[in-house]
């Protein structure tokens, strides 16, 4: 617990998301804080700002990155999966084998480098599956979980809807509904992808409206959090607003600048 000038006992704690392979930040990121938050997407495939870094441009080349950047921008996802297509093709090996160690290579780092305590939950471009072999002791993993900091109850949900974007843990509507059903009543809700309001949900780089979650809006409406924290759209119109009595805040992008953000009380 930290302490005020006064001599008052304060807990602070740092959010983060979107974390995209920095490792270097992240090691950092706890530091004057009680407990670090992380809301996903760990990974790196591909950054939409520098198309050199990220597992898709060291298999095939930044030529290729910034066709399919610019593809998907202009939200020609067929053309862009058709071209991907072809160049897994000239590839050989597994497909799924060798995103699968590039995706290990990254999580052992990122894991590595998670301060004790740490309270994670998964991104749409996560893979859950292999979360379980990496997460160390001070890490707890929560998704459709509740837990205690503070004094103060948070909730967490994580991964995105489904998208034309296919990326690794997107779910169903109504399966991510049921989790945010699970947590209930909490002081802060915690999830990857934004409420669905346009404001929030629009990255004014990629130039696209992201997936929010209309069961999230509707759960700050009814349940009143003090916050809900997000990630997930990089560039949004509006990095923070109030929906009724709930301060809702876009923490990411913690790749670009490796800062996290901080409650305290």
């Amino acid at each position: 617990m930290a302490s005020t000038p006064a001599g008052n006992p304060t807990t602070r704690v740092h959010v983060v998301s979107d974390v995209h392979g920095n490792a270097r930040d992240l090691a950092r990121a706890g530091e004057g804080a009680d407990a670090l938050i992380c809301l996903g997407d760990l990974v790196l495939f591909l950054d939409y700002a520098d198309h050199s870094r990220g597992i898709f441009p060291d298999l095939f080349g930044v030529a290729n990155a910034d066709r399919i950047v610019e593809l998907r921008t202009a939200r020609r996802f067929t053309e862009a999966r058709e071209f991907g297509a072809r160049l897994w093709a000239g590839v050989e090996g597994d497909r799924a084998a060798l995103i699968e160690k590039a995706v290990r290579k990254q999580y052992a780092e990122l894991f590595a480098a998670f301060p004790t305590p740490t309270y994670a939950t998964y991104g749409n471009v996560d893979m859950p599956p292999l979360w379980q072999e990496y997460v160390g002791p001070g890490t707890t993993v929560l998704d459709g979980e509740r837990v205690e900091i503070g004094g103060r109850v948070f909730g967490f949900v994580g991964g995105g809807l489904r998208t034309p974007m296919r990326t690794p843990y997107e779910i169903g509507d109504e399966e991510y509904a049921a989790k945010i059903e699970a947590v209930g009543e909490v002081d802060v809700l915690c999830t990857h992808i934004p409420p669905e309001v346009p404001e929030l949900v629009y990255d004014t780089v990629a130039r696209r409206f992201e997936r929010g979650s209309r069961a999230l809006l509707d759960a700050i409406r009814r349940t009143r959090p003090r916050y809900a924290l997000f990630g997930h759209v990089h560039q949004p119109l509006v990095r923070r607003m109030r929906i009724g009595a709930t301060e809702c805040v876009n923490v990411g992008h913690f790749a670009s600048t490796g800062k996290p953000w901080a409650l305290q009380w």
